[in-house]
């Protein structure tokens, strides 16, 4: 599979080349760039030397038809949306990492992102990559909707209660903390070293842009879910992102029947991984890996489920997911490239 990644030169694109220079089906043909065509993509990741020998090239979605037959799109939001109906036209396979296409209302991708839409055409095509709910139609795919990092964790953590209607729907409270490299690459107040460092930031109070991204999935599933609360919050670290999730039962149940549903739900989807019993995952047991890890726990006080979900920010929260994506899309094994040991410690 002939491949090119555009936005190269951010985390999202670098992640990409980390992970797909060891899958045994891809070649990574070109790497592109809105700002510095020509310049070696070593010099704006070094650690790549004698690895990576590609220089960015501009972004010409014709020229691009005639010796690749995959995109990935990492690029930030507003520019997939006028990209992608380009590189379709010509016929080939699209990969969007960004927000652009994952939003069906044109008016609430408005209204959140602040941006215009892509044509309506271009949404309606667009299949949500969510590989352990969407698989069917990601096998019939030509363009795909990466989901959100923040998304894929709640989403993930509350799939088996929403679509069995298990909960109160106007109950959920997310709580989310993310690693600084989801606010991306380029230097801005909220991640300077300065204002980080030995600090702790909630941002975007009731104004995240994945708000309507997950209530749309979480509708998908159940239409009587209500609007949810979702806080985001900015940690010291580089990596990682958990979701603390809470929500009302409808009717008493117990640890053991929780453990029993989600274990059910995840049997055969090789990158969840639900813990045992009175056992919650923390974002180092998932670092540089596609896995989400889930905890559980049930109040019988109050009765309140909590569920705590992990996941790496650049690889099951973007890169990695976009990959099992291209592989499900390609027919192979959806591990394929990705089944490997988190880093720890």
């Amino acid at each position: 599979m002939r491949i090119a990644i555009v936005g190269a030169t951010g985390y999202g694109g670098a992640e990409l080349i980390r992970l797909l220079n060891h899958h045994p089906e891809v070649e990574i043909v070109s790497l592109h760039s809105s700002s510095q065509q020509g310049t070696p993509y070593t010099e704006s990741y070094p650690h790549l030397q004698e690895i990576i020998y590609n220089k960015l090239e501009e972004i010409n979605p014709e020229e691009m038809a005639k010796n690749v037959d995959l995109v990935f799109l990492a690029t930030p939001s507003g520019i997939s949306s006028k990209l992608s109906p380009e590189l379709v036209a010509q016929g080939l396979k699209v990969i969007d990492l960004s927000g652009d296409l994952r939003i069906k209302k044109l008016e609430d991708y408005e209204f959140w992102y602040k941006k215009c839409a892509a044509p309506k055409e271009t949404i309606d095509a667009a299949v949500y990559g969510l590989p352990e709910w969407n698989k069917a139609e990601i096998k019939k795919a030509t363009l795909i909707a990466n989901p959100g990092c923040y998304p894929t964790s709640v989403e993930l953590g509350l799939a088996p209660l929403v679509q069995k209607e298990l909960i109160v729907e106007d109950s959920i409270i997310v709580d989310a903390k993310s690693a600084v490299s989801g606010a991306g690459r380029s230097l801005s107040a909220i991640s300077h070293y300065t204002e980080m460092n030995d600090n702790f930031k909630i941002y975007k109070v009731n104004q995240h842009q994945h708000i309507p991204e997950i209530e749309q999935t979480l509708k998908g599933w159940n239409g009587n879910i209500g609007p949810i609360t979702f806080s985001t919050h900015l940690v010291p670290m580089t990596r990682g992102i958990m979701s603390t999730i809470y929500v009302k039962a409808k009717n008493k149940m117990t640890i053991d029947q929780l453990h029993e549903l989600y274990n059910e739900a995840y049997e055969n989807k090789p990158f969840v991984r639900v813990r045992p019993k009175g056992v919650f995952p923390s974002t180092k047991e998932v670092y540089g890996s596609n896995y989400c890890d889930i905890g559980l726990a049930y109040d019988e006080r109050t009765g309140r489920i909590m569920i705590v979900s992990v996941i790496d920010n650049l690889v099951k929260g973007a890169a990695g997911q976009a990959i099992q994506n291209l592989n499900i899309m390609m027919g192979l094994d959806e591990k394929m490239g990705l089944n490997f040991v988190p880093v720890y410690p």
